[in-house]
């Protein structure tokens, strides 16, 4: 077997996994992991939890979770997230035996590049936000970790052009955008369509980025217009909040469980994401795969996912008015007998396949193969 032909081993370095977070990020880990695991690589996932070490098998690829020293010091220090489990995430590299690693996170990213520059061997730094101003000042230390990491890396990737603009923008550094991948088995066309215009939005309404209050004044001026329409929110855990967008009349609430999530796409007549500080939008492009035409805002990635108006629509300005024509004219794409099938012909760019070949292409790269 010649060295192109052997198998990778690959670490990925996350601070957190399922069950324990199943955000983007671990969606996107677990994406890497398994489909690397199906082509015949052999990955492995070094992350970390509140309980003592263990390891395990799980979807075909070896996880070793660390133990996770509590952080509440650190975070009431307003230090960066993430960073008490890093010395053992690069203790347990040192112990293995990769061609390559990939970290999810900055922090981690400092054990791989600390990895590169004792074993001569590259690492990814894979950026899943922006790395704005704003952003990186925001926590103490994180502008000079960001940088260290990303100097560190052979290779940095963002999840979107704008993030990868970005990048080049406030730090100086190159990075490429790969853009995360949407599993097909799980987001596909699975409800039939509701009976009356309904607005989805996945977007958690306690988080002041997603700008959930736009979208519910929004709506309130398009019931002005369709008095029968409704939008459904994901239930806030926050009681009084969740108290008050179930008062709201046309407001409906649904629990945040994982299993929610496609059968609300497919119901919907439109999804709409109106947040600022998107690295992408993931949400979206699960919706385009359930069949969903899809309304978004003019910031971060988002304009990257709804680039055709036979897909849904990107609100101007950041006004309620707006969005409210935004969301009407998506609505009325419900009657245009091509629509599910453009939306899901737009999904088909974010599929797993491509995410992989993406990723294999630029290790192959990384180790001149």
């Amino acid at each position: 077997m010649t060295d192109a032909e052997r198998p990778l081993r690959v670490a990925f370095l996350s601070p957190c996994y399922w069950p324990e977070v199943r955000r983007g990020g671990e969606r996107l880990v677990h994406e890497l992991t398994t489909g690397l695991a199906r082509r015949g690589h052999r990955p492995r996932l070094i992350t970390s939890h509140p309980g003592l070490t263990r390891r395990s098998v799980e979807d075909g690829v070896e996880i070793v979770r660390h133990w996770r020293p509590p952080e509440g010091r650190l975070r009431r220090r307003r230090y960066e997230d993430h960073l008490s489990h890093v010395p053992f995430s690069y203790l347990s590299l040192l112990a293995g035996d990769y061609d390559l690693v990939q970290a999810m996170h900055v922090t981690d990213g400092l054990a791989a590049a600390r990895w590169s520059r004792r074993t001569g061997r590259p690492s990814v730094l894979a950026y899943l936000g922006v790395p704005d101003r704003r952003g990186l000042v925001a926590l103490r230390r994180r502008l000079e970790i960001t940088v260290r990491a990303g100097r560190g890396a052979a290779a940095i990737t963002t999840v979107s052009r704008h993030a990868a603009e970005a990048f080049d923008r406030w730090l100086g550094l190159p990075a490429r955008a790969i853009y995360p991948a949407v599993d097909p088995e799980r987001f596909h066309p699975c409800a039939p369509k509701a009976e009356s215009p309904t607005i989805f939005c996945a977007a958690s309404a306690e988080q002041p980025a997603k700008r959930v209050d736009l979208l519910v004044e929004a709506f309130g001026l398009l019931r002005r217009q369709r008095p029968d329409a409704r939008l459904v929110l994901l239930r806030p855990r926050d009681a009084r909040l969740s108290a008050t967008l179930a008062s709201t009349p046309g407001i409906e609430l649904v629990d945040d469980d994982p299993g929610v999530l496609a059968p609300a796409y497919s119901a919907a007549w439109a999804c709409a994401l109106p947040s600022v500080g998107e690295a992408f939008g993931l949400v979206l492009a699960e919706s385009l795969a359930c069949g969903t035409p899809v309304v978004g805002s003019r910031h971060g990635g988002i304009p990257e996912i709804v680039d055709d108006p036979a897909v849904g629509r990107i609100f101007p300005q950041d006004e309620p008015e707006s969005v409210a024509a935004a969301l009407l004219e998506t609505l009325e794409l419900r009657h245009d007998s091509g629509t599910a099938d453009a939306c899901r012909q737009r999904a088909a760019a974010f599929s797993p396949a491509r995410l992989l070949d993406a990723y294999e292409e630029l290790y192959a790269e990384l180790l001149g193969r």
